[in-house]
This record gives C-alpha cells, structure tokens and sequence, in this order.
C-alpha cells in the first residue's frame, strides 16, 4: 500500500497482519481526495479508527497543517508511527492518539478541540435487513459529540459497507456518497439549526 498524491506520494505503509486492520483501498482513497481536492490545505484533520493511518498521512501529504490519528491498538498505532517516518511525515504536525475512538472523541469535546476535516473507515458492521444499524459507523452518527469537534465549514467522511444501511441522522446533512465494491463513503456536514 502507498500514498497516491503530493509530497510522499509512493511512499510505502506498511500494514498490520491479520484481520484486525482492512486499509481503505487505493482506489477509494484516490477518488476520497479527488472529490476533496484543495479543500484539504491547510486542513486540521481527525482520523477516528487509524488502523494503518493511511488517511492522516494521505491529507499530509496534500497539505494539510497537522493530523490526529487515533487508533485503539498499541501494535497498531506502533505501525502508524512507521509509516509517518518513513513517508517523512512525522513531526509536531502529525500525533497517534492511543484510546477507544468513543473515549477520543469524548475528551477531544470536552478539551474544546475542532478539526475542519473528519475521516473514519471504522471496522465493517454486519448486515442489518429490518433492524437498525449497530455498526461503530451508526454509533459515530449517533455520537452526541461527535458533530462539535467539526468547525462550522467542516467536512465528515464516514466509511460503512454497502450491507450496513445507516440512518442519517441530525444535525448531520449528506452532501456526497461515493461507492466502490462493498464499500460506501458518505460526506457529511453539520446542519446548525
């Protein structure tokens, strides 16, 4: 797996082995930041559910002004760490927060921390036929802090498998769906009343 555009464009990461991480795919990626374009310069940036840290790393690479990239899994964040090195892009503008993405966003909300842009490819839920979603993706929706850690023009970029129908839910406002083999990622904002 590599970053695909700016300054570490091609640079390797490397992934953990197992089932435990399933990297949002290079296609996906590419067509993520495609639709984002410049709207990532200069970007304060949250990944919820890091795994390979693959996103963080991909909006520093395209100019982005710092990263936060959380990821429940010591051996996990270990690899991120890696990664930004070798890719170069580690420093004061890039962090691995170790904590349960719930707890993260929690004391992210209650620090008054905001971002311009949210990024989570959570681990995917099960099939949901008559019955509510109860996939991390559902619970990031239903999060009630969640939407305050995004500044007024901020951006949610949700990852789900196409199988897990999700309610959209207030105060969030879809903009944009993106699909690509069983994967669905839905752009979001904040809908103040």
């Amino acid at each position: 797996m590599r970053i695909i555009g700016g300054t570490a464009a091609g640079s390797i990461l490397k992934v953990p082995k197992g089932f435990d991480v399933r990297p949002t795919p290079a296609l996906v990626r590419q067509a993520i930041f495609n639709s984002l374009g410049a709207r990532v310069v200069d970007t304060a940036v949250l990944e919820i559910f890091g795994g390979s840290g693959a996103l963080s790393l991909e909006c520093l690479s395209r100019g982005a002004k710092s990263s936060k990239c959380v990821e429940k899994s010591g051996r996990h964040a270990q690899f991120i760490r890696q990664n930004a090195r070798s890719a170069k892009l580690d420093g004061p503008r890039f962090e691995v927060v170790i904590k349960d993405a719930f707890e993260a966003i929690r004391r992210f909300s209650e620090s008054g921390q905001r971002f311009d842009l949210i990024l989570a490819d959570p681990p995917f839920g099960e099939k949901n036929v008559n019955r509510r979603s109860t996939s991390f993706s559902q619970k990031l929706l239903d999060d009630e802090n969640l939407p305050g850690l995004l500044n007024e023009e901020g951006l949610l970029i949700l990852g789900h498998t196409k199988r897990d129908t999700l309610d959209i839910v207030k105060p969030w406002r879809e903009t944009k769906v993106l699909k690509h083999g069983d994967s669905v990622f839905r752009f979001l904002t904040r809908e103040d009343d």
